[in-house]
């Protein structure tokens, strides 16, 4: 079987993901905190004829993160492709003369560790198969910093030259590392934000394997 994990899932993207993956023939591994959520959403999925499985972990713990990854291959397979978007809490977008060192935990644990977590459970697999995908997704902060949003600017530039440099290291391995940029926020009904439309650009992405860095839609918007 062909697997995608989508680390950060939820009703939004995740769904739309697992959906559009799904439709090519991917099972899907689903990651978040709320088994709740995994739940619901695994038979909302199943009703599509989707199939998929929940795995809960807190991306702030890388330990319970790579063991929630881990446990993925047993149930659905390996991991072919995987795609880290969980979204930022709202604590992390303080203003940078107002953030302090400690107000740059959370982020960099939620953007950086556990993106790295996440790839370094993966990629063996990747490697012994000769092919994969990684995408990253997020905010434009990652491409402009904000001042007040001190936290996710530095913790989205931290993983973004993360996945460059896996990016240029993997690619002579038939391995493909991407990042999609979604100025804003992503928006239901909006022609280049919505859901279901970034799923078919992240999809597109996995398929053309071109360049690292992507962008939904302009930065100004």
């Amino acid at each position: 079987m062909t697997t995608i994990a989508v680390v950060g899932a939820g009703p939004g993207l995740g769904a739309a993901v697992a959906r559009r993956f799904g439709r090519e023939g991917f099972t899907v591994a689903l990651v978040s905190r709320s088994r709740e959520r995994l739940d619901a959403l695994t038979a909302e999925l199943a009703e599509t004829g989707v199939e998929a499985r929940g795995f809960a972990a807190d991306v702030r713990d890388p330990t319970a993160l790579a063991a929630a990854l881990d446990a993925v291959p047993d149930v659905l397979g390996p991991v072919e492709v995987l795609q880290y978007s969980p979204l930022p809490h709202p604590d992390f977008m303080r203003p940078v003369l107002e953030t302090r060192p400690e107000d740059l935990v959370g982020p960099v644990e939620f953007s950086l560790y556990g993106a790295v977590a996440a790839v370094r459970q993966v990629l063996p697999r990747m490697r012994a198969l000769g092919r994969g995908t990684i995408l990253l997704v997020n905010g434009g902060s990652a491409a402009v910093p904000h001042a007040e949003r001190a936290g996710t600017s530095i913790a989205f530039a931290a993983e973004s030259a993360y996945g460059h440099l896996l990016h240029d290291t993997l690619a002579p391995e038939g391995i493909h590392v991407g990042q999609l940029i979604v100025p804003g926020a992503i928006s239901a009904g909006h022609p280049r934000k919505d859901p279901v439309v970034l799923a078919e650009t992240l999809w597109g992405m996995h398929r053309e394997r071109h360049g690292f860095r992507h962008f939904a839609d302009d930065l100004d918007s």
